[in-house]
């Protein structure tokens, strides 16, 4: 398997592990601090806090990639895989849509931030790299819609049935 095919797979579960451990360590350490040591610090909750934004907006891209945004999908079980597959595509052009504009406006948040050299009150670092997140989910889950787009497309083209998403209960 090839270097770019890994991280295509893999790009968002890597991501998360290093933002998910990067919290729980964070979080562990300041309550041994405070239960302990009775002594906490600012900048533990802002790395929690911004570990946890991070999640979220990755976890997002994660979910379209796999299809695993809650969704009420009774119907499609009657369906053909062309309509079926017309219904995914149209699902997922409207969500490009939603997320080419949030893209956008979140984007020019980080403008402004970065304009005014706004900072965090614990780390004393530039809010950019934490109001980063949004735009970054928002144009990794822009690059998943892509390619589910592409791959609905394939099975609209054969006739095949269209990618789901894992299964949780049969």
């Amino acid at each position: 398997m090839t270097f770019l095919k890994k991280v295509d797979q893999n790009a968002e579960r890597w991501l998360l592990l290093v933002f998910y451990v990067m919290l729980v360590i964070t979080m562990a350490v300041e309550v041994l601090r405070r239960e302990i040591f009775s002594y906490s610090s600012i900048w533990g909750e802002e790395i929690v806090r911004y570990s946890f934004i991070y999640l979220a907006w990755i976890g997002a891209s994660a979910a379209v990639k796999e299809r695993a945004h809650i969704r009420i999908d009774v119907l499609l079980h009657y369906l053909g895989p062309k309509v079926k597959a017309l219904v995914y595509i149209f699902g997922d052009l409207v969500m490009f849509a939603v997320a080419l504009v949030a893209l956008y406006w979140s984007f020019e948040t980080v403008l402004v931030s970065a304009k005014f050299g706004s900072v965090t009150d614990g780390l004393r670092i530039s809010k950019v790299w934490f109001l980063a997140a949004v735009p970054l989910g928002f144009s990794l889950m822009i690059f998943r819609l892509v390619q589910s787009l592409l791959r609905d497309l394939r099975s609209l083209r054969d006739g095949t049935p269209v990618y789901e998403g894992d299964k949780l209960f049969d």
